[in-house]
Order: C-alpha cells, then structure tokens, then sequence
C-alpha cells in the first residue's frame, strides 16, 4: 500500500528559509520522518517536491486512480503558498476524490491574514497546522488508520 507526501513551493528550502517560522529541520528530514513513520505501518512512501503547480496536480490524478484501486491510502499534502491561491488543485482533489490531509509546519492561523484561507481545507479530510513536522507523522497515522476503517 502507498501514501504520497505532496509538498509544495519553497519547501525545498526547509532548514534555511524563514527557520523562526519553519525551523531548522530540511526537508530530507522530513522525508526520513515520514519513511519512518510509514514503514511499521506497511505504507511505501513516496515524497515529491515541486514548485510547479501543474506537476502537483498530475501527482494528485495518479493518486486519485491508485486509491481507486485500493493501492493507496491518500495523501499527506503541504500546499505551501499555493493552499491560498489555487483553485485548480482544489478542483484536483474533489475531481479524483483523493483522500488528503492538508499539512501546514507553522500554524497558518496566527500569521497573515491572507494565509487564513485555504482553497484545500473543503476537499481536505483533515487539516494539521502548527505542529512542525510532526504533523507530518500524524497525517500519516491518520491516513492509514482511515484506510484500514
């Protein structure tokens, strides 16, 4: 069984972007975290990063037809910025009716106004923020205990 962790714009830059918001932590870290809480759960990860919008999408269609198919339990998703502009991977997501847990590092909520929306969250099926990346294991656990309901 497989889970996708999906994470957006400039995470590629965790551990040297903003770290009083995001932390030290890089986003290697973040994969050895999530393979390791996958592995005893006999999840196979597979983790992208891309700063491209349509490559996002295309990664939630093939998910979408892989849970379909039973072969997957969903998806651990950090939209970066685009959580509060993009349509179109809202659409994605309610279209292939792919399980998704909405991940945020910093708490959304007590930063910028503009961060306060989310075109995600309505076709979400959990939303985790401010936890650090730790909420990363959680969606995890949560997506697989879902899974096995």
């Amino acid at each position: 069984m497989k889970i996708l962790i999906l994470n957006g714009p400039n995470l590629n830059l965790l551990g040297t972007r903003e770290p009083e918001q995001y932390g030290h932590t890089s986003l290697a870290d973040v994969e050895a975290l999530c393979r390791t809480t996958a592995a005893p759960l006999g999840l196979e990860v597979d983790f992208v990063q891309s700063n491209h919008e349509g490559e996002l999408i295309d990664h939630i269609h093939a998910y979408g037809l892989l849970c379909q198919q039973g072969n997957a339990v969903g998806a651990v998703f950090n939209p970066g910025a685009f959580t509060h502009t993009s349509v179109a991977l809202h659409d994605a997501i309610k279209g292939t009716g792919l399980p998704v847990v909405e991940t945020h590092i910093s708490n959304v909520f007590a930063r910028e106004a503009f961060r306060h929306h989310s075109y995600v969250s309505p076709v979400a099926v959990g939303v985790i923020a401010g936890l650090g990346i730790q909420g990363y294991a959680l969606a995890i656990q949560a997506l697989s205990h879902r899974a096995s309901r």
